[in-house]
Formats: C-alpha cells, structure tokens, sequence
C-alpha cells in the first residue's frame, strides 16, 4: 500500500468526528475527578492555590514545567535575553567573530551561575574527549566517551564531581546534570567528528565554542557538530524571505502552548491523579485510559515547549536546531517514537544508522538497536524502570522489522496486491492501533510508574473486556486513520503526482488539411434500409 492511498471523504469526516467525541467525553471524566479531589489529603503536595478569582487549584506535579514558566523564569530570561543582546551587537559589529562571542558570554554565564570550579571540571572533560579525538580511533573516543558519562551516574564518582558546585543556588543540582550529560555528549560528537575529518583536526577552540554555546548547554537539544561547525561559521548572514516573520509566529505560539497548559493544568490534574493509586482504582475506564493519553501529549507539549523556547533563541543567531519531537497523536510506529529529536538524531547518526546500515537485515537491526537501546540506558540513568523501558521500545522496534518481514512473503503479499489500496490501509490501520497502545503503556511506565501502567494495561484488556476494549481501540482506529490521512495529503505536497498528458491539439492548417484530403479509413455508405434491417 502506498502512503497515497485514499479514502472516501464521509469517511475521513466520520472518524474525525468520533475522535472529537470521544476526546472531549475522555476530558469531561478526568474534569470531574480533579473537582470531586481537589482536596484529597494525598493531594496537597502538588496541588496548590492557583487562580484565586475564580477558586481553581492549579497541579504542580511538573517540576520542570513549574522552573521554567514560573520559579525561575525571571533567571532563565534574564539569561536568554543577554545573549540575544550580545549575539545581536556583534552580529552588528563583528560578525566574524560572533561564534567566539557566543563562547565567551556562555563561559561567563556558567561561571556567574555555577562557579569556577564547576566551569574547570567541564572544561578537563573537553581537554580529555579532545585529546582522545587527535588519535582518530573511533571505538576509543565512543569508549571514552561512555565511560566519561558514566562517571556521572554512578557512586562514588557522581558524589565527588558534585562537590565542585558552588554556592547555594537552587538549581545547581538540576543543572550540575544538564550541563555535565549534555557536555560529554556534544563532546563525543566532536571527538566522532574529527575521526571523519581526513585532513588534520579541529581545533580546540571550535569545541569550546560548540559546547558553551549557552542556549544548548544545560538543557539542550543536542546538534551534531558537524551542523553546528557548518552554521555558526558561516559568512553569509541574510535572511530567507519572510523568515523573521516565521521566527515571530513561532514565538507566539509558544507562548500560547504555555497559556492552554496553564488553563489545563487548573482544570485537570492529569500529573496528580496518577501518584495516587488508591483513587484510580475507583475512576472510570475512559477517565483512565485519557490520562494515559493525555499524560504522553503533555510530555510532547512540554518537549516542544522548552526546546522551541531554545530554538527561538538559535534561529535567531543563524542557526538551524533540531525540530521540536512528533507528538504522540501522530505517532502508530515506533521507529517515529522520541521525545528529544537531538537526542534521536545523535543516537541514529552515530549507533542506530552507523551499526544498523539500511534497517533490512534482521541481525544487524537487532545489533543496532540493542546499542542504542544500551546508550540510551546510561544517558537517562540505570534503574529497573528504564530498563523495562527500554527492553519493551527495543522488542517494538524489532518486532516491526519481523512483521514488515513476514507479511511481505507469500501468500500475504498476494493477498494485498490483490485487494484495493483503500481496502489495505484499513487492514493496516488495524494493526496499527494494537501498535498505538503498545507505545503508550510502553511508555507511560517511563512517564509516570509502573504501577499506572500496569493498572491501565489490566483494566483495558482485562477487566474492561470486551466493552471498553473494543471502544477504545475503535477510537484508536480512528486515529490511527486521521494521522494516515495527514501523512497522505503531506506526501501530496511533498511528492505531487504526475499531472497527465495534455490532449493533442490540431491546428487550423492540419484541420483544413485533413477536411480536404480523403482519409483512407473513410467508412463506406451504408443503406438506411440495409442498416435497418440488420
């Protein structure tokens, strides 16, 4: 089946509708559930006094989200907007140097937030990771590299490497790990790098510049070196046309993502709810299954968020960042499934793709996914959730290659050549849609706990069976069938079809010519009479 394959328009229009419905009807469960337990004992610690006109309590649950758009959104601005001011005066002045601008300014901010001390300890990483790249072995930097990370997840080395953090500062230890983990990766790209360059190495300095880059260097997203070499040294600084315009939209919609999490999270406490296991037991199956739900398009919302935030910043020094992650309403697969696509784009470049090669064969796919999988676990943090993380996202990925593989053989390829491209991508969307909830619970284990995901997965295909069962995965049906249908118009537009030939059209020279010539394939004249009777 190809991605172009459509269906009628009533029935785009129909599936569009139930998922409507049953968004809002999900929503309306998990309103009534926050209201009846606003004030629950358990409660208390993450929901606090929120808008006071109108007696809303507001959930907190989110530490990142309450840093960043509400504790310490004066410090995070105040930082931001510094940079945008020297990174415009020396674009101005000096463009030339406005890459060693953007180092020194982040070498001074990391100094005044964290200290010196802090500031040597991730410069001997650099010197360290540097050193390793001038012998140009690539197993050796990788090993150096995961090693170094490692050394920040484990005890005793975590201890002793914290204590070079000065001062009392509230963030220190949120960002001692931002700014250490993103280091050594971004450090790891460069050493990578420069074992690919064939003539000579980079110089030091060019490190410096890629890992003090402030806007990306506590909380990322991560770009690959050989992009960030490209764009912030280049000399050529015009715009696009209507490009500033873009800049400021996106800006604008942040913002507005910022406004509807704040009204969200006044109305429903979709991060509350799930700590609290006792009142899950008594909700209702769609107020449950909407949590899930909804708790994976918020992790999505505040991904885009906080990184678009960053980006705004970038762009606006020229740079091209990663794009924010596929949200989870546009997702059935799970070679599409990240929440950070810095961080997706490094693991493909360097382990998924590196090892993996074109993703055919079975062996190789399966290699190259335990790699990932296995950095993947030392970048977030050994522990047992992440570990049962990663095993369930590892099987997925795998076992879309082996399906892929199996359904392709005969007698199953007949069978869809021989049906219609409408008729196979609903037999697709069905599988599809078992595949939709295995990337939620998969991944709402992550996001929340264990126990949540467990008492989800029992109550939709255990005790919900085979009422709620076989509703929700309608509705899932139909979302998997209006994400199909955006993909489809976005290849229209990416990849139009052919337009067919024109008509041969005939000039009034060869008209009159042909009306004046006898043509040899004149049909003789018939009797009336003759034809009648036949």
């Amino acid at each position: 089946m190809g991605i172009k394959a459509a269906l009628p328009r009533y029935e785009i229009y129909f599936y569009n509708t139930v998922l409507c419905l049953a968004m809002f009807w999900a929503a309306s469960w998990i309103f009534e559930v926050s209201s009846s337990s606003a004030n629950r004992k358990t409660f208390k610690g993450s929901v606090r006094p929120g808008w006071y006109y109108f007696g809303r309590k507001m959930d907190t649950a989110d530490f990142e989200w309450t840093m960043w758009f509400s504790t310490f959104r004066e410090h995070i601005l105040f930082a931001l907007s510094g940079h945008v001011l020297f990174a415009k005066l020396c674009t101005m002045l000096a463009p030339q140097y406005r890459s060693l601008v953007y180092m020194v300014y982040g070498l001074l901010a990391v100094w005044t937030s964290m200290g010196w001390t802090y500031v040597t300890l991730m410069l001997s990483h650099c010197i360290l990771l540097y050193s390793i790249s001038l012998v140009k072995i690539r197993w050796l930097c990788f090993v150096t590299g995961l090693c170094t990370l490692a050394s920040f997840k484990c005890e005793p080395f975590v201890s002793w490497q914290s204590g070079f953090v000065e001062g009392d500062f509230e963030l220190r230890h949120i960002l001692f790990y931002g700014g250490c983990g993103f280091t050594i990766m971004r450090c790891m790209s460069f050493a990578l790098e420069n074992c690919e360059r064939k003539d000579g190495n980079y110089n030091i300095i060019e490190l410096l510049k890629y890992n003090f880059y402030l806007p990306f260097f506590y909380f990322g997203p991560i770009m690959t070196f050989d992009k960030f070499y490209v764009q912030a040294n280049k000399s050529d600084l015009t715009r696009k046309e209507r490009e500033m315009w873009n800049i400021n939209m996106q800006g604008l919609i942040y913002l507005g993502a910022i406004f509807v999490v704040d009204v969200l999270f006044h109305f429903m406490y979709i991060l509350t709810i799930p700590t609290d296991m006792k009142l899950l037991k008594h909700v209702s199956d769609w107020a449950l299954v909407g949590l899930a739900y909804f708790n994976l398009v918020y992790d999505w919302v505040k991904a885009a968020v906080m990184f678009g935030v960053i980006n705004t910043v970038s762009r606006l020094d020229h740079l091209d960042p990663p794009k924010p992650p596929k949200c989870i309403t546009m997702l059935y697969v799970f070679a599409e499934t990240h929440f950070d696509r810095g961080i997706n784009e490094w693991l493909c470049k360097y382990v998924y793709d590196y090892l993996g090669g074109k993703h055919n064969n079975v062996v190789e796919e399966l290699v190259a996914t335990l790699c990932t999988f296995g950095v993947t676990i030392l970048w977030l943090g050994p522990c047992e959730v992440v570990f049962i993380w990663a095993f369930f996202n590892c099987f997925g990925l795998n076992f879309e290659l082996w399906a892929a593989k199996f359904f392709s053989m005969e007698p199953f390829a007949s069978f869809e050549t021989g049906m219609s491209e409408a008729m196979s991508r609903r037999i697709r969307a069905v599988f599809n849609t078992f595949n939709f909830w295995c990337i939620v619970l998969y991944n709402i284990l992550a996001l929340n706990s264990l126990d949540f995901a467990k008492l989800v997965a029992k109550r939709l295909l255990l005790k919900g069976f085979p009422f709620t069962t076989i509703i929700v995965m309608f509705v899932t049906y139909c979302l998997v069938q209006v994400i199909k249908e955006r993909e489809r118009r976005q290849a229209l537009i990416d990849d139009p079809d052919p337009l067919p030939p024109p008509p041969p059209t005939t000039s009034p020279t060869d008209a009159a010519a042909t009306s004046a010539t006898p043509s040899a394939t004149a049909q003789p004249v018939v009797d009336p009479n003759k034809e009648k009777a036949e």
